[in-house]
């Protein structure tokens, strides 16, 4: 299929098919647009994200291959399962999600500018607010030690970012995630991009063709009304 570099505007929310996206850069598909919740919606229905740094226009991607974690297969070493034994934390739903999002753009352990700029704040927490974008918290203590936020429409959760302030709080919240989704019957979790962390836990390359049709069938199942509802997670959950 030819590759094209589509311009998108602000009164056409569509995407163009994401196999048009270019190879190099990876996955680079589009550009322009905006952050309106309906655009942000039809990026993730289709697999396509937004990822920009600033002084950029709106970037739109869908990389070949894409990373995933399948939850059945999510990796907890030694040195994790003895942590999770006397772990110190808790765990909640949707219960910090502008705490979490601002964290995961300022976290100490970040060494290069952060990609959740003012723009994408605002517009991931109108996502939020319009019940698609969700956090997972871990707590030590009542202080937000940890946490990932993504966006979920029906099955499919893409994952966006991630933080942590003590040891293993952000493995914990993903491990917490893996756990809900894989009582639904989801099969994976969408990560975007491979780095050190995430393969470490487990996440896997997989071709964009396998992706697309791996994630049509998470947009097929419902998840319960209550299921992104604010609360603690009990240790049955």
């Amino acid at each position: 299929m030819k590759q094209i570099l589509v311009n998108l505007t602000d009164e056409d929310l569509s995407f163009p098919n994401p196999h048009t996206a270019l190879t190099e850069p990876n996955g680079l598909l589009a550009v322009g647009g905006d952050l309106q919740i309906q655009r942000l919606i039809n990026a993730y229905t289709q697999g396509i994200f937004p990822w920009f740094s600033e002084d950029d226009p709106y970037l739109w991607w869908s990389p070949d291959p894409r990373t995933i974690i399948n939850v059945d297969e999510i990796n907890i070493n030694r040195t994790l399962k003895k942590f999770l034994k006397k772990s110190p934390y808790t765990v909640s739903i949707n219960k910090a999600f502008s705490q979490v999002i601002a964290l995961c753009a300022d976290a100490p352990f970040r060494n290069d500018d952060t990609w959740i700029l003012d723009d994408m704040l605002i517009a991931y927490t109108d996502l939020h607010h319009a019940g698609f974008a969700h956090s997972i918290e871990v707590w030590q203590d009542e202080k937000l030690v940890g946490g990932l936020y993504g966006v979920a429409i029906n099955g499919l959760f893409s994952g966006e970012s991630m933080f942590y302030l003590k040891d293993n709080a952000s493995k914990v919240a993903l491990l917490a995630l893996s756990d809900l989704l894989k009582q639904q019957g989801i099969s994976f979790i969408d990560c975007q991009l491979q780095n050190p962390f995430l393969q470490a836990m487990g996440a896997i390359e997989i071709p964009r063709t396998v992706f697309l049709n791996r994630k049509n069938a998470e947009l097929k199942i419902q998840l319960p009304t209550d299921f992104w509802q604010a609360r603690t997670l009990q240790a049955d959950e």
